[in-house]
C-alpha cells in the first residue's frame, strides 16, 4: 500500500517537471524566435543604452563682439632714398634686407667736386676778410685827417667797408651751402626700418633729378594694418575710439594663429561709396617683426564686450526647418528640442539672444542621432580642445 503510494507521488512529480521544462521550451524558442536580429537587435541594445552624445553647459560670462574684417600690413612709414647730388657712386654700404637705425650710412658719391668748391668758397672769404681790414684801416685814415679829407672820400671809403662786409656774409652763405652740398655725398637713412632691394649698383652715375631711389627703407617698428569694415558698423566703430582705443588683433588669413595685437588709431575721413566700406588703421608694436609690409592678415576689431551673455559652443546650434535649434538634456537623460534666437558669435561660440538659460546642459555632437524625448549618455565636452579648435 505504502509503496503504491509512493510510486504514484513519483508519477506526478515527473508529469509536473516535464510540464515545466516544455513550457520553459516553448517561451525561450517564442522569445527566440521573436527577438530582433542583425542591425534591429543592435539598435534595440542601443536604444536600451542611451544615445551616446557630447554636452556642454550653457554660460553666463563676459563675451568680446569683434567685428572681422580682412587688412594689409604696410610700413609705418615708407622711404625712398635718393641721391640729393650729382656724381658717381663711389660705394654701397648696406646689404638688401638689412635693418638700419635712423643716420646709418648707406651709400657714397664721390666728394671731391664738392671738397673742391667749399674749398673755394672759405678761399674767397679769407680775401674777402682782408680786404675789409684794408678798407677799415683806409676809413680809419680819412677820418683822422679832418677836413683835410673831403666828405666824399670819407662816404666812399665807409662804403666799400659796408660792401666788403657784405662780401663776407655771402662767402659764409656760400661756405654753408658747399658744406651741405659735401655732406650729401654722404647717404644716411632718414628713418630705421629694413632696406629693400637696391637699385643702383656701385660705380653708376646719379642724379638727384632721377626718381628711381637707391633703396626703400620700410619702418616696422610700429607697423600698421590697414583694414576695412561695412559702413553700418561705423557708428559702433566711433563710440568705441572716443571712448579708448579698441584692440585689433592680426590673424593668419585662415584666421587659425594670432599674430599681433595692437590699437585701432585712425577711421579714415570718408567713406568708399563704391564698396560701402570705411577703412580703417591699426598700429602694432611689432617687436618680434611677425608683421611685414604687404602682408594679407585677418582682422578682429573689438567694439564691445557684453556683460553677464548667454553663451553656447557655435556646435550646439542646429538649422531646422523653422529656424535655429538646440538640443537641452533633462534631469532624466532625455533631449528636448529648444527653438534659439542667436546674437554675435566669435571664437567658436555664440550668445543665445532667447531659449536657454544658464546652467541648461546642451548636446554638442551626435545631434544627428537625437530624437526629441531620446534617452542620452553624456559625455563632457572638453573646454580646453573646444577652444583650441575655435582658434
Amino acid at each position: 500500500m505504502a509503496e503504491s503510494r509512493k510510486k504514484s507521488q513519483i508519477g506526478r512529480w515527473t508529469t509536473a517537471i516535464v510540464a515545466v521544462l516544455i513550457l520553459g521550451g516553448g517561451v525561450f524558442g517564442w522569445q527566440r524566435y521573436h527577438q530582433p536580429k542583425g542591425p534591429e537587435a543592435k539598435t534595440a541594445a542601443k536604444a536600451r543604452a542611451g544615445v551616446p552624445v557630447t554636452v556642454a553647459t550653457v554660460e553666463k560670462t563676459e563675451f568680446p563682439v569683434y567685428l572681422e574684417g580682412l587688412g594689409t600690413v604696410q610700413g609705418f612709414n615708407t622711404v625712398v632714398v635718393r641721391t640729393r647730388v650729382d656724381g658717381q657712386l663711389d660705394k654701397i654700404a648696406f646689404k638688401e634686407g638689412q635693418l638700419v637705425k635712423a643716420g646709418d650710412v648707406l651709400a657714397q658719391i664721390d666728394p671731391r667736386p664738392f671738397q673742391a668748391v667749399l674749398d673755394q668758397a672759405k678761399a674767397k672769404k679769407d680775401q674777402d676778410e682782408a680786404n675789409l681790414v684794408n678798407a677799415k684801416r683806409d676809413l680809419q685814415r680819412y677820418t683822422k685827417l679832418g677836413e683835410f679829407a673831403t666828405q666824399q672820400q670819407t662816404d666812399t671809403q665807409r662804403s666799400t667797408v659796408q660792401q666788403v662786409t657784405a662780401l663776407i656774409e655771402a662767402d659764409t652763405a656760400a661756405i654753408a651751402n658747399a658744406q651741405t652740398q659735401l655732406d650729401y655725398t654722404t647717404i644716411r637713412a632718414p628713418i630705421a626700418g629694413v632696406l629693400g632691394f637696391r637699385q643702383v649698383d656701385q660705380g653708376n652715375i646719379v642724379n638727384a633729378s632721377t626718381q628711381t631711389g637707391i633703396v626703400t627703407i620700410a619702418q616696422i617698428e610700429p607697423i600698421a594694418v590697414i583694414f576695412t569694415a561695412p559702413e553700418e558698423n561705423l557708428p559702433a566703430i566711433k563710440d568705441a575710439l572716443a571712448a579708448h582705443a579698441p584692440q585689433v588683433i592680426a590673424l593668419s588669413t585662415d584666421g587659425k594663429r594670432v599674430l599681433s595685437k595692437g590699437t585701432l588709431s585712425l577711421i579714415n575721413n570718408q567713406v568708399d561709396t563704391t564698396s560701402g566700406t570705411i577703412r580703417l588703421k591699426a598700429v602694432f608694436d611689432n617687436a618680434d617683426h611677425v608683421l611685414w609690409p604687404g602682408q594679407s592678415v585677418s582682422t578682429r576689431l573689438l567694439i564691445n564686450t557684453l556683460k553677464d551673455a548667454v553663451v553656447v559652443p557655435n556646435d550646439a546650434i542646429q538649422h531646422g526647418a523653422n529656424g535655429l535649434y538646440v538640443f537641452t538634456v533633462d534631469q532624466d537623460n532625455k533631449a528636448k528640442l529648444q527653438q534659439v534666437s542667436t546674437g554675435a558669435s566669435t571664437d567658436g561660440r555664440t550668445i543665445i539672444e532667447k531659449g536657454l538659460a544658464p546652467g541648461q546642459t546642451v548636446i554638442v555632437s551626435g545631434q544627428y542621432r537625437v530624437q526629441p524625448g531620446s534617452v542620452v549618455t553624456m559625455t563632457v565636452a572638453d573646454a580646453g580642445q573646444a577652444s583650441a579648435k575655435a582658434q
